[in-house]
């Protein structure tokens, strides 16, 4: 019989591994705490590292990306873009978007060919690998350049695209941001300091090779794969592995490769198969009771695919339908409810179920904190969620 691990145990190495429990001493144990933050939305990086932090700021995250550049912004799992330490920005590099690459280029050259354009683009694959090098060189002659800048040296970005034909959603754009995609997925060139305030996604490009000297080291995509899981089973085991898969966005196959490599101990959650390293069994003590703030698309949350153990009743209330979890009120290994962020600056919150006295002022105390970490700044979610919108007023 495979060994049993309880919630209480699971929600005990959230606590202390998340660094939600006690904070971490830096950005980078912050980060590496929970493998990667999520950076779609450029309000989470801050957030998600600052509720992390004994002393947290803009300015400390900020020197980290940017200055210190022992963190790196990049397209990674899920496509999606995530703010992680350089090694595992390598590993995400050559275990996940390598395989991303391949399969957007593929499909970018499909609607190049499809376009009614065929004076533009007679021959899609060379005529994107042609723009792909130029924009490279353009980028390396300038230093660092905007798209905008960009589109300005190699005019071909500006080649129109029809997406979604016949949809109530469809559209035209240009190639420009698709392009820049496939270059930034593919370990050509990286996310600069955004133009503009924290909350901006208007990114400055840079040789990646440039921006981290050397770029980032080769790892072969099974070493990578089975590195990034053992990482991950450190911050989010015991799982299913399932919630690995799910995770990365690795096929079936890849998943099982990856967790043959490690040999993890096959553990009981609550009647459900999981799995875990094979050296972690030993519970961890349960730490003092805690509350947090956590931000829309929180790495913590955001870490399983099965979230029933700590989310509870409340995901109606705080995932939109695409799955992305909204703002959340934490306490002891918990969702116990949401926030958001007023006009005002005011953190409104409500509780979804009682918490009792002691960590009911807990909560109001850590709003108050939130709210003055704020300041002046307003930051409203990129995906919005219905207890979000409600709060906000």
């Amino acid at each position: 019989m495979p060994p049993k691990i309880s919630t209480e145990q699971r929600r005990a190495r959230l606590a202390v591994r998340h660094h939600l429990a006690a904070p971490a001493a830096t950005v980078a144990d912050a980060v590496a705490g929970v493998v990667a933050l999520h950076a779609t939305d450029p309000a989470t990086v801050h957030l998600s590292a600052s509720a992390r932090l004994a002393g947290p700021a803009v300015a400390s995250v900020e020197q980290a990306l940017y200055e210190d550049r022992t963190l790196l912004r990049l397209l990674g799992m899920r496509r999606t873009v995530f703010v992680t330490g350089l090694e595992t920005a390598a590993l995400v590099q050559a275990g996940c978007a390598a395989d991303i690459v391949v399969k957007q280029r593929k499909l970018l050259e499909q609607h190049l060919g499809k376009q009614g354009h065929p004076e533009n683009v007679p021959e899609p694959g060379k005529w994107l690998a042609d723009v792909e090098a130029s924009v490279e060189a353009a980028l390396r002659a300038r230093g660092s350049a905007t798209a905008q800048q960009l589109s300005e040296d190699e005019p071909r970005l500006r080649q129109q695209l029809l997406m979604a034909a016949g949809k109530p959603y469809e559209a035209i754009g240009n190639v420009t941001s698709r392009v820049l995609f496939l270059l930034a997925a593919g370990g050509r060139i990286a996310r600069g300091r955004p133009r503009g305030s924290w909350l901006s996604s208007q990114y400055v490009w840079h040789p990646l090779d440039e921006w981290v000297p050397g770029g980032l080291p080769p790892w072969d995509p099974d070493e990578a794969r089975a590195e990034l899981a053992r990482r991950w089973l450190r911050a989010y085991g015991p799982a299913p592995a399932s919630d690995l898969r799910w995770w990365t966005g690795w096929t079936a196959g890849q998943t099982k490769k990856a967790l043959a490599a490690l040999s993890p101990a096959e553990v009981d959650l609550d009647g459900s198969p999981a799995v875990v390293l094979a050296d972690d069994l030993a519970p961890l003590p349960e730490p003092p009771p805690w509350v947090a703030f956590l931000p829309a698309l929180d790495p913590t949350p955001m870490g399983w695919q099965d979230r029933e153990w700590f989310l509870g009743p409340h995901r109606a209330a705080l995932l939109d339908r695409s799955g992305n979890i909204g703002p959340t009120v934490w306490a002891s290994g918990r969702v116990v409810g949401g926030w958001a962020q007023r006009s005002s600056g005011e953190i409104a919150y409500r509780l979804l179920e009682d918490v009792g006295v002691e960590t009911g002022a807990r909560v109001a105390a850590e709003a108050e904190k939130c709210a003055a970490w704020f300041g002046e700044v307003r930051a409203v979610p990129r995906f919005r969620t219905p207890l979000e919108r409600e709060l906000a007023g």
